[in-house]
């Protein structure tokens, strides 16, 4: 299995106890739909592409969204030391199916982005979850341009059609379009 064809579940924190569990954070809304993972994958902190099988024993939901693991052949605190920082992964496979117009992030990757007042603009590249919120990036006119993922921005996705549709606030094209003034001293 390549990295391409997971998505990130959570990471490992730290360890819990001397026999091998780990603490893990499951980016998720509800970590007990995970109470019976038999098999993840991680990635180490000192080879992050690279994709290590690990069978699960144990997943034990935790109070303010921290989950329990054991994996198996881990069985003493120094092993269960190695992972700390791990990237868990899921294969794509495993992704719960959506509702109607709703979207992952990997789906819409090369969907052009329809705006309400301004048609089609441009393609999404990328998505980046920073701490405030996601954001979408797309190209437009050679500028990429971040689109706040909120739901009254970016409204839908119709999977059919490869669009995203949003409605964009007054401006934000121009934010992106519109040459600094240190742009415009070192252009003259």
């Amino acid at each position: 299995m390549n990295l391409d064809e997971t998505y990130q579940l959570g990471y490992i924190i730290k360890t819990h106890g001397l026999r091998g569990h780990v603490a893990a954070h499951f980016d998720v809304d509800d970590q007990t739909a995970y109470g019976k993972l038999k098999t993840v994958y991680l990635t180490l902190p000192a080879a992050p592409t690279k994709l290590v099988e690990h069978a699960v024993e144990k997943v034990q939901a935790q109070p303010g969204g921290r989950v329990l693991l054991k994996l198996r052949g881990i069985d003493r605190i120094e092993e269960a030391e190695l992972l700390r920082g791990a990237q868990l992964h899921l294969p794509l496979a495993a992704l719960p199916a959506l509702d109607g117009d709703q979207f992952y992030f990997h789906d819409v990757i090369g969907f052009t982005v329809v705006d309400a007042q301004l048609g089609p603009l441009g393609t999404v590249e990328n998505f980046y979850e920073l701490p405030q919120q996601d954001m979408l990036a797309m190209r437009y006119q050679g500028h990429e341009v971040l689109v706040p993922v909120v739901d009254a921005i970016v409204t839908r996705a119709d999977h059919a059609k490869h669009e995203i549709y949003v409605n964009l606030p007054d401006g934000l094209l121009d934010v992106y379009l519109t040459p600094t003034s240190r742009q415009q001293d070192e252009a003259e």
